[in-house]
């Protein structure tokens, strides 16, 4: 649909996401109505500190709490948006354009972005002071209850996993870190630099259990409170506080016979390189948008504070466009992970890789930057406390890079 046609779009998430869409419609001219629907109750807020400051109250709890929000109330206000916060989408008509919300209401529009992003997948018990992290509400719980103990254990050691043992290490609490792969972050990292990571959570005092998952949850006599973990490996972990980092699960229910297609791998919404989906007139942005990307050979699905903001640009850009003004969105992917006083960065893709170099610093110094290859191409940077560094190569990763190349500009 032409944009001087669009009257109302409806943005389903007021994640980071669902926020970028807003302000790249306003920034791309749109006047018209745009709703901006949340299932929380509160205003856009910013995850990536809740594993890390919010948790240990750095400058204070109040500065932590009042740094979590996107965007002030007064530049919220300039958006002029009707926020439906504390409403979740419960289903799409893709033929009468309209979405129906928990409330009973019923919006009509000429244009939908999907940015409902994703829940904490559950752990299998229902025992107390077991805990995930995914919302604001989450990590006020988990804040709370951290203070009133002195060992934790993290299930998993992927991204919020190993945010939150470093978290906690820093508050003074003894930490067991629980992983069944063999190294930690191993989804995104090559375990040839993940065992780096290995080292490095055991550097700071956690006991790092890989190798082994959870197999039940164990009380203790007479209550209904997490006491011990049962390992696959036999062995036990004795904590009175526990904490679930075992992925989400996407927020498509609502979807249901809707004619959105999902993607039977990844997961998510299906969309093009336009980020639309099947549907005309409805777009996807953020955790739930999967895309086909030309660099990486097939399709991507990122669950990257930059990927929802970058995303959301493009679809906001393309809903508003006609159809020869439509841009693809081919992104160098970006991520960072700040632990133990470093950040661990990416860009590009880091698992899997043929090839893995130290062109700079080494595994032993704990700072470094790795190349990563695969079929003789530079697909990835990580570093470790090594910013500037590591973005200096980001041109590298945007251009089709041979392995050799790649290597040549980081000698030069």
């Amino acid at each position: 649909m032409e944009a001087e046609l669009l009257d109302h779009i409806v943005v389903v998430g007021a994640g980071m996401a669902g926020l970028s869409v807003a302000e790249s419609l306003r920034d791309g001219g749109f006047e018209g109505r745009i709703t901006l629907v949340g299932e929380e109750p509160h205003l856009p807020y910013s995850r990536p500190p809740l594993s890390k400051e919010f948790l240990t109250g750095k400058g204070g709890q109040a500065a932590q709490e009042q740094g979590v929000w996107l965007r002030e109330t007064a530049q919220l206000d300039a958006l002029e948006l009707d926020l439906r916060l504390g409403r979740r989408a419960q289903r799409l008509l893709p033929g009468q354009r309209r979405v129906e919300l928990s409330d009973g209401a019923a919006l009509t529009c000429d244009g939908i972005v999907i940015a409902s992003g994703a829940r904490a997948r559950a752990p299998a018990t229902e025992l107390a002071g077991v805990h995930v992290l995914r919302t604001l509400d989450d990590a006020k719980e988990l804040r709370e209850a951290m203070a009133g103990v002195d060992r934790i254990a993290v299930i998993g050691a992927g991204f919020i996993g190993a945010e939150v043992a470093a978290s906690a290490r820093t508050l003074g609490l003894e930490v067991a870190l629980i992983e069944a792969a063999s190294t930690p972050m191993t989804r995104a990292i090559d375990p040839r630099v993940g065992t780096v990571l290995t080292e490095l959570h055991r550097d700071n005092g956690v006991d790092l259990r890989l190798g082994a998952g959870v197999v039940g949850f164990d009380s203790g006599p007479g209550h209904n409170r997490v006491e011990r973990l049962r390992l696959s490996d036999g062995s036990t972990v004795t904590a009175p506080l526990v904490v679930a980092g075992l992925g989400v699960e996407l927020n498509t229910d609502w979807l249901a016979d809707s004619g959105v297609r999902l993607d039977p791998d990844l997961g998510g919404v299906q969309c093009n390189a336009h980020c639309e989906t099947s549907l005309p007139g409805v777009f996807a942005a953020g955790d739930i948008a999967s895309w086909p990307h030309p660099r990486y050979g097939g399709r991507l699905r990122l669950e990257h504070w930059t990927n929802a903001s970058e995303q959301a640009e493009v679809a906001a850009h393309n809903l508003l466009a006609g159809a020869g003004s439509k841009r693809e969105y081919t992104p160098v992917p970006y991520f960072w992970s700040d632990q133990y006083g470093g950040k661990v960065q990416l860009l590009g893709q880091a698992a899997p890789a043929d090839e893995v170099e130290f062109v700079h610093g080494s595994p032993e110094s704990r700072k470094f930057v790795a190349f990563l290859g695969r079929a003789g191409r530079l697909v990835g940077v990580l570093g470790l406390r090594s910013t500037p560094k590591v973005m200096r190569y980001r041109p590298l990763l945007a251009a089709e890079t041979t392995w050799d190349e790649a290597l040549a500009a980081a000698a030069g």
